[in-house]
This record gives C-alpha cells, sequence and structure tokens, in this order.
C-alpha cells in the first residue's frame, strides 16, 4: 500500500504528540504523587532498621501548584493492624521533622557526645528507643505551605487556619489513596502546640467528610493533643501558674488581681495600673525559658552535651536572653546537606535554605478550638489531652480551664499515673471519652523532654487501656 509524503508526516507528528502528551501525564503522575524508600541515612550507621519512606503529595486543580512533603514510618510491630496516625507540629509552621527527631520518632541526633563539633560537620543520629513507632504507623506532614520541604507557587494565599484545615484533611485522603493498605487501620490525628488551633477542625473535618461519602472513607478514631493552644487567652492563666509556681511575689499577684480583675489578654489600654502590673510581671519572667521553667535559657543554640559543659564550667556563665533551642541549629545544619536531601528524595531547586519553623505571613483566622472539642463530643470520638505540668507558656491550668467547661462528668477521677513504680504525672478521665493527664517535672513540649514517661502514656492510650 502506498502511503504519500504528506501522510507520513502527518502520521510522525501525531506519533510525537501521543508521546509529549504522555510525557506530560507522566510528568504531572509523578508530580502529583510520588513515593520512596529510604533505607540509609546520612549520620547513622547502617541500613535503618525500620521502614522510612517519604514522597509529595499534590493538592489542587493543578498539582504542580501545591506539594505537601511527607516522612512516613510503618508501625514496627504490626503494621497490617497498628493504628496510623497522622503528626501536625505547631509554629504555626514548624516542620514535623520536629516530632520525627526531636520527639518521638525512631531517630534522634546524638547529644551526648563528651564534645560537640559546631564547625559544621554532620550531626550523627541514634536509634530512640522509645518510639512511637514501635506500636503505631506515622505521617509526619510538613504543613502549612512553605513549611519544611512542602512548597507551592503562592505562599502567602496558602497560610492560614483554614486553608491548613483544608489541605491536611485533602492529603490524608490522597495520602489514603495511594496506600489502600492502611484504609482499614484505626486512624488518629495528633497535634501538639499551636496546631490545638487547627488540629481539632481538622478531626471534625474528617468526620464531616465521612458522613457525606468522600472516598476514600478514613477510620477516624479520635485525636492527642500535647501542651494544645486553644483558647488563645493562656495569659490569663500563665499570671496563676506563675504565682503558684513562686515566680512572682503574693503582692504582685493581688495587685495584678485588683487592677486587672482577671483579664491578662484584652486589657484595657485606659487601665494604666493593669499595664504596670503586666510590664512587671514580664520583667519577672523575661529571664525564665517559659518553654520549661525548670530549663536553663542560653545565648546560643546549645545541645545537651554543651549545657553540661556550661554546668561544670566555674569560670564563665551563660549569658541569659531570650531562649533559643538547640534542635533548630542540629536539623537545619543535617537538613541542608546535600546528600540529607538526596537520600530523602527532595526534588531539586524547590526549596533553598531549610529551617526547622517558617514564621511569617500566616493568618489567624480561628479564635479558638473549643467548639470543636464541643463537636467532637457528641460524636463520641476518643481523646487524649496532655500537658508538661511546669510549661509557662500554655500552662497545665489553662487546659484544665476549658476541658472543665466543656462540663461532662467524671468517670474516673484524679489520681497518679505510674510508670516503671514512678508517679510520671496524674490523670481524670471524662464521660465524653476524654482522658487529661499532666506529665510531671516536664514543658511546652513534653514529648520530648520526657519521653519514657510519654512513650508509656501513649502506648497505653493508644491500646484503649487506663493510663
Amino acid at each position: 500500500m502506498h502511503i504519500s509524503l504528506s501522510s507520513m508526516i502527518a502520521y510522525s507528528f501525531c506519533h510525537f504528540l501521543i508521546i509529549i502528551v504522555l510525557l506530560g501525564l507522566a510528568i504531572f503522575i509523578q508530580l502529583g504523587t510520588s513515593r520512596s524508600k529510604v533505607e540509609v541515612l546520612p549520620g547513622f550507621e547502617g541500613p535503618l532498621p525500620f521502614k522510612l519512606e517519604t514522597g509529595y503529595v499534590g493538592l489542587g486543580e493543578s498539582h504542580n501548584d501545591m506539594q505537601v512533603f511527607y516522612y512516613f514510618i510503618k508501625s514496627e510491630n504490626d503494621p497490617e493492624k497498628d493504628p496510623l496516625m497522622l503528626w501536625l507540629s505547631g509554629g504555626p509552621g514548624c516542620s514535623s521533622i520536629s516530632g520525627l527527631l526531636f520527639q518521638f520518632g525512631p531517630l534522634a541526633f546524638d547529644t551526648d557526645l563528651e564534645e560537640y563539633d559546631e564547625t559544621g560537620s554532620l550531626p550523627n543520629l541514634i536509634l530512640r528507643p522509645q518510639s512511637w513507632t514501635k506500636v503505631c504507623s506515622i505521617i509526619f506532614v510538613d504543613l502549612p505551605f512553605g513549611t519544611g520541604f512542602s512548597y507551592a507557587k503562592n505562599l502567602t494565599a496558602q497560610r492560614s487556619d483554614w486553608k491548613l484545615v483544608h489541605h491536611t484533611h485533602q492529603f490524608l485522603r490522597k495520602w489514603l489513596s495511594d496506600h489502600p493498605e492502611f484504609i482499614s487501620n484505626e486512624f488518629y490525628m495528633g497535634a501538639d502546640s499551636y496546631s490545638g488551633i487547627p488540629g481539632p477542625a481538622i478531626v471534625l473535618e474528617i468526620s464531616n467528610g465521612n458522613e457525606i461519602g468522600l472516598q476514600p472513607p478514613i477510620n477516624l478514631q479520635g485525636y492527642l493533643l500535647g501542651n494544645p493552644i486553644t483558647t488563645r487567652k493562656e495569659k490569663n492563666h500563665k499570671i496563676p501558674f506563675a504565682h503558684g509556681m513562686g515566680l512572682i511575689s503574693d503582692e504582685l499577684y493581688a495587685s495584678l488581681q485588683r487592677n486587672c480583675r482577671g483579664e491578662y489578654v484584652d486589657i484595657d489600654s485606659r487601665n494604666e495600673l493593669c499595664s504596670r502590673d503586666i510590664n512587671y510581671f514580664e520583667e519577672c519572667l523575661s529571664k525564665l525559658n517559659v518553654e520549661h521553667i525548670l530549663k536553663p535559657c542560653y545565648k546560643d543554640d546549645l545541645p545537651k552535651a554543651r549545657e553540661a559543659q556550661w554546668r561544670r564550667s566555674l569560670i564563665q556563665e551563660p549569658q541569659l536572653v531570650p531562649c533559643k533551642h538547640y534542635e533548630d541549629s542540629l536539623s537545619n545544619q543535617w537538613l541542608n546537606y546535600e546528600n540529607v536531601r538526596k537520600s530523602l528524595n527532595i526534588r531539586e531547586g524547590t526549596i533553598g535554605k531549610w529551617e526547622r519553623c517558617y514564621k511569617t505571613d500566616f493568618e489567624n483566622q480561628i479564635s479558638n478550638s473549643f467548639e470543636f472539642h464541643v463537636n467532637l463530643s457528641a460524636k463520641g470520638y476518643r481523646s487524649l489531652i496532655f500537658s508538661g505540668d511546669h510549661d509557662a507558656l500554655v500552662p497545665f491550668i489553662s487546659t484544665q480551664a476549658w476541658i472543665r467547661a466543656l462540663n461532662y462528668s467524671i468517670v474516673e477521677d484524679w489520681r497518679p499515673w505510674l510508670q516503671q513504680g514512678q508517679v510520671a504525672g496524674y490523670t481524670r478521665t471524662y464521660s465524653n471519652r476524654m482522658s487529661f493527664a499532666t506529665v510531671k517535672g516536664s514543658g511546652h513540649i513534653a514529648t520530648q523532654y520526657n519521653p519514657e514517661e510519654c512513650f508509656t502514656m501513649f502506648t497505653r492510650w493508644i491500646a484503649n487501656v487506663p493510663l
């Protein structure tokens, strides 16, 4: 059969177009969702003894516009049956690597070296024996956009409380679509600090999505929150907490009560006496580590080993200024190594300098999260709210206050809970299936300061047994 030259050219052109379309579709799919197994990491000796996956999930009409980065670690026990949890760090805008490396993931930076190398060398990683992945599969997600390795074309337009709620919900359903083997697993939402504001709203949106038949279904069972900001008026309890801990005098506390009448957040600018007392109060706490009042507050980012060196030194005392965190310098150092990014399969050119917390242009739209707790309690979901009892930033008494305002009857009254025969904190259980627990001697990020106690607390609660 004779084929004309023009027909051959037309056929070749069509064939070329098909190839281009298929290549474009392949790139689109790749950018929409991608995942990779990570078997080794720089700084850790040998292959990882657990299953780590990293990846991106694209959101929005054009998946190229918004890409959510995540770290996923399978349960080291029975991933087919063990619960699945999504963890959202606070900030807003702190990478979930905070939970993975500093709180309850299977890896931690080795900060117990005799001398810590501050020259910029690669930090070492060690195993954390109290990892929650011993009993639970965990997705550590970098949201809101601009956080960690997640990126978007228009960051400012995507950074608000409600955007964070919607994006987390969309991410989870897309992630489960790509991981259908986990659809039947019990699902829990976990968050801490600022994420006490969007966290309960995310849980409620997931629940409402299930009710209207969004796919895939999510086997939602409950949520847990650590030292959560809830009312945005935590300062009203920060002052009585400071008095109870002996941080301010009886006379100043009495004057604050008298002049401010219990309202320390929305202060009338004309109330000069209250403003004077507030300024004095702030001065009293200005050199204190408000996230953990028992811990020192240093000028520089110092790991534990350097803290110990300072303590041993009788020659020079560290200058006390607004506190910095050694985890910032360690994680920034590690995640800005090119080989680390290659191991984590980070897309080249998407993120410049990595920083643990992204702190700009976030819009606060949710005034408080109390009503979300009310709705979730009515739906019967389990919840665990826990607080380090030496946190002056979000004091445990502020958390107790809003829980008490839910007005649910007490099923099991205030009692100590134990870890290895010792009091690890105190707990109370309510009829709405909510448990409140303090972690004795701990601070704002209780999972970081007291990993053993928090591991015991979590493994009991996730197994639905009393603390």
